[in-house]
């Protein structure tokens, strides 16, 4: 199912992302995981598309896959980094004949080492382009990407903006945002965006904090910030491992539960392929019974 026709159609709304596994003791932790969240009944799974195009052959063979062997409504990441539009062409044509519906058009990161994107040869520069070919010459719905807190490349948000405007213009139907920790941000965000003419759904993507330095790490790369409080307490309980998994949990079932409070169409859960704290939240904000 297209999943902007989805979104809005129950609440509250999950649901998860992957990344394609690099072996085969991944694959298998991979979907032990898929197993352990597959009763949540998510709204839809989202596979990622590593930098530079890496894992390009892995994303379309695991989305048809989840889509095949499970049943899930998959999202395949698709970027333009490394890949001429012929090669997108042929990624797509093979998705579709896959049963996939859904696509998540992005520019892409810059390969590992590198720091600045270098448009392929007879490829494209802006997600908007390929989300402007998708549409044109395919049936598939395009989600975007976008940045509460900017895009680490912008000159300004209202620069973001604007480019964001591009891409829905261009044909995306959904937004999901980059991970953020601080729910005033997601809000308003979308009041600006909404002032930019940009009506589409925006679903707030969310991580949940099991290791200090990793989301350290994590949101240093896309330019998120951790709100003073928490990185107290997180510093606070950076030698115990158990400790910090505890107080993400609780932040992040806290958080989820006021985004959905203040309106969110639904959540977006980076799980890192991992089971436990999202399956916690999920549980328990099921079991609450709130009437969002």
């Amino acid at each position: 199912m297209r999943i902007a026709e989805k979104i809005g159609t129950r609440r509250p709304f999950f649901s998860f992302e992957f990344f394609p596994p690099k072996d085969d003791a991944a694959e298998k932790n991979l979907f032990a995981t898929i197993e352990a969240l597959k009763p949540l009944d998510p709204g839809f799974v989202s596979i990622t598309y590593g930098a530079g195009g890496s894992t390009r052959t892995r994303t379309v063979e695991l989305a048809k896959r989840l889509r095949s062997e499970i049943g899930f409504d998959v999202m395949a990441h698709l970027t333009c980094a490394g890949a001429t539009a012929d090669e997108l062409r042929a990624l797509l044509n093979d998705l579709r004949r896959g049963g996939i519906e859904n696509i998540m058009a992005l520019r892409g990161d810059p390969p590992k080492g590198t720091e600045a994107f270098v448009t392929a040869a007879g490829g494209f520069a802006h997600a908007s382009d390929l989300i402007a070919l998708i549409k044109s010459e395919f049936a598939f719905c395009v989600g975007g990407a976008c940045y509460p807190e900017k895009h680490p490349e912008a000159t300004s948000l209202d620069a973001d903006l604007a480019a964001l405007s591009t891409k829905v213009r261009a044909g995306a139907e959904f937004l999901v945002t980059q991970l953020f920790f601080d729910n005033a941000r997601y809000v308003e965000f979308v009041e600006q965006a909404r002032r930019w003419g940009i009506t589409v759904p925006i679903l707030p993507g969310i991580m949940p904090i099991t290791n200090y330095d990793q989301i350290d790490r994590f949101t240093r790369g896309c330019g998120a910030v951790i709100p003073p409080s928490l990185r107290a307490e997180l510093e606070a309980r950076r030698d115990d491992s158990n400790a910090i998994v505890d107080l993400g949990v609780a932040y992040m079932t806290l958080q989820v539960a006021d985004l959905l409070a203040r309106g969110a169409p639904g959540v977006h859960f980076y799980t890192l392929n991992r089971s436990p704290a999202t399956r916690a939240v999920v549980s328990a904000l099921k079991a609450a019974r709130r009437a969002w």
